[in-house]
């Protein structure tokens, strides 16, 4: 008689590795050569083709400078230009020149790895998956018990605006780098908000008077090196919950953007910031920028690093609605989207998980 395998329990494992507190660093620092079964994603999942254009080129996300930006008009215009094209066909583009120094870039990549190098006990600290009471919290996949498979991905996650937590809560070890760089990237926040205002033919303020800029969460990610990069993700395909996402990435790489249906690597680029646009920008905008799916490919070469910070106003007790802007709308443009408060969206977002699917569309009239 042939004998039968024990059932796999996916919750029991998932609950295991949740209680160790350890995540998935802690599964590469015990020396395994083989992942849960919890990280296995479904094969149609991982195809990890770049795109080619039919010259054989390889089609890249574009690169915007910004040198110049406030001292000629001509400049000025051609960026908006830029910011429009890359927003309406891509969702995505990188930026160089864009103010923040290149030092301050690696201090805060410095400030990741430490954090996460450091003694787990120190790290146990800020464990936790309650994020309405707690405002920096350490974890590994956020939707762990929600999603089908595990991102091979710890996380440090807080709220930097408009109500920094105090310096003390901080972890010690990335305190003074995180309070720097979230300052810095509300600036550039400031500008990009004004660019994105006019590619849409609005005044400059317009999306910021709109407190699209007012709340800047940072999510820090480490990928470690995985045993088994062909069998899980690093971070699952999705859209982002916010208005607009600055993201600091290290020399690894392993971002990938959908383009056309195929996967685009977004190379490293030393000194760029790679932004995109947030579920809630397209909704406001009625369409006319794309929210763009996107994922992070698990590697054998890590640990990588990289820093998201999101304009989101989820935590304000802010009730204001948001839905197409009516600047934007017309007999030949109406509105495709509900009215709908940044809570009420981010709490369906967050209950669905990283399934695939984007969130947009339970919103659509």
């Amino acid at each position: 008689m042939a004998e039968l395998k024990p059932e796999y329990d996916r919750t029991s494992e998932l609950k295991a590795f949740d209680e160790t507190k350890a995540g998935v660093k802690g599964l590469v620092d015990a020396g395994i050569k083989q992942i849960p079964r919890i990280f296995h994603h479904p094969t149609d999942e991982l195809h990890k083709n770049s795109f080619v254009s039919n010259e054989g080129i390889r089609v890249s996300i574009p690169v915007i400078d910004l040198e110049g930006l406030k001292e000629d008009p001509r400049t000025h215009r051609k960026i908006v230009e830029q910011v429009r094209n890359a927003s309406e066909t891509w969702g995505f583009f990188q930026v160089v020149n864009h103010g923040i120094p290149v030092s301050v870039l690696e201090k805060m990549k410095g400030g990741v790895l430490r954090f996460f190098e450091q003694d787990l006990e120190v790290k146990k600290k800020f464990f936790t998956r309650d994020y309405s009471t707690k405002s920096v919290v350490y974890n590994s996949n956020f939707d762990l018990y929600s999603s089908p498979a595990a991102n091979w991905r710890d996380t440090l996650f807080c709220f930097m605006a408009p109500d920094p937590p105090l310096p003390e809560d901080l972890p010690e070890v990335s305190r003074d780098i995180m309070m720097e760089y979230s300052k810095r990237v509300m600036q550039l926040g400031y500008l990009l908000f004004e660019l994105l205002s006019e590619a849409l033919g609005l005044q400059p303020d317009h999306l910021k008077d709109m407190d699209c800029a007012k709340g800047l969460a940072m999510l820090t990610h480490y990928y470690p090196a995985c045993p088994q990069p062909e069998l899980t993700l690093g971070t699952t395909k999705h859209s982002d919950n916010d208005f607009l996402t600055v993201v600091l990435q290290d020399h690894i790489g392993g971002l990938q953007v959908l383009h056309q249906n195929q996967w685009v690597d977004v190379p490293p680029t030393p000194g760029a910031l790679v932004i995109n646009i947030g579920d809630l920008l397209q909704l406001i905008s009625n369409d006319a920028f794309k929210s763009v799916e996107h994922r992070v490919v698990a590697n054998s070469a890590g640990p990588r690093l990289s820093v998201a910070c999101f304009f989101s106003t989820v935590l304000l007790p802010n009730l204001r609605t948001y839905g197409p802007i009516k600047e934007l709308l017309s007999e030949e443009n109406p509105s495709k989207y509900r009215e709908v408060t940044v809570a009420e969206y981010v709490a369906y977002y967050q209950a669905k998980g990283l399934d695939g699917t984007s969130a947009l569309l339970h919103f659509k009239l």
